[in-house]
């Protein structure tokens, strides 16, 4: 099994994703890039210095359903008559068919003022633009395999950036496709997002993301190739340093919540006052994360008060 990074631009703040090419029958590649020009000319070009084509490719297997990760998946499929894979939970994601319905009532509760929530669906639906839909995804489960003629991967669920995140081991070397969950200079953002099981609660990405974090630890992985930037290669300092700043975190949270309490809104404007634009919404995925959290380690309290939830020290 060849492997192959070929760095593709995006027109994110993230810079270029890393997508793989696996030389192995069926040449398959691990996501696709966003939806874009200057990325589909990237992807072009990467291929042909390896010898193939955009028609070449057999299989896609998307990491998760963010756009720079599977925009271009549909131009792929369409040239090549490729199968896409994703996992189960991040499937409905990548349809366009998503009713948003279910994020304005979860950032209603978050206490986001009406107008915030109006900028935040234009903004979604932006970043929307930068992906091609997918009429078609074969699932992928926890533990599942991906086969090749001469070896396997094996799927790893690691929710927490996102419902339905997977990694890819390679279980030989234990070399693992780690995309957004395990980044070298990256903290990934716990995206808000509805439940896959019951949309109408909120998915716990914090803690999710944490135990994904062990049980990567669990594989004693040799080297992870992350969706953004260079591998990692040593996994042991990664994960204490993760958990370090988790920890760092939350302390801070702790300690800017005011007496009488305080939505996650109001909590996010204090934890990034800077925040402006579509960090604002990262910034809100990111407090609300911590919020949860807190209150399964008994940190802290929610009560509903209306439509809005108020944390609040115990």
């Amino acid at each position: 099994m060849k492997i192959h990074r070929i760095s593709v631009p995006t027109p994110f703040y993230v810079g270029p994703v890393n997508v793989y090419l696996i030389e192995e029958d069926p040449l398959t590649l691990i996501d696709a890039g966003p939806r874009d020009d200057a990325s589909l000319e990237a992807l072009r070009s990467g291929l042909k210095k390896l010898g193939y084509k955009l028609s070449d490719i057999k299989r896609i297997i998307i990491s998760h359903a963010h756009a720079d990760h599977y925009g271009l998946a549909r131009v792929i499929v369409e040239e090549s008559g490729a199968t896409a894979y994703i996992h189960e939970w991040d499937a409905p994601a990548v349809s366009g068919g998503t009713d948003y319905s279910a994020y304005r009532e979860l950032l209603t509760a978050a206490g986001v003022p009406r107008e915030a929530i109006d900028r935040m669906e234009a903004g979604y639906e932006k970043f929307q633009g930068f992906a091609y839909p997918l009429d078609h995804v074969e699932t992928l489960k926890d533990d599942g395999e991906v086969l090749f003629e001469h070896e396997s991967l094996s799927v790893v669920h690691t929710p927490g950036h996102t419902p339905g995140s997977i990694c890819l081991v390679r279980n030989s070397n234990r070399l693992v496709f780690a995309s957004d969950t395990v980044l070298k200079t990256i903290t990934p953002n716990p995206v808000l997002s509805p439940d896959p099981i019951n949309a109408k609660r909120r998915f716990q990405s914090l803690g999710e993301y944490l135990v994904s974090l062990a049980r990567i630890r669990a594989l004693a992985p040799t080297v992870l190739k992350g969706g953004h930037g260079d591998d990692v290669t040593d996994y042991d300092e990664h994960f204490h340093r993760m958990y370090r700043f988790t920890n760092a975190r939350q302390s801070k949270l702790l300690t800017l919540l005011p007496k009488n309490g305080a939505t996650a809104w109001e909590t996010s404007t204090l934890m990034f006052p800077d925040a402006g634009g579509y960090h604002r919404f990262l910034a809100l995925s990111e407090t609300v994360a911590h919020l949860d959290y807190a209150v399964a380690e008994n940190k802290l309290a929610v009560e509903r008060k209306g439509e809005q939830e108020v944390y609040h020290v115990p």
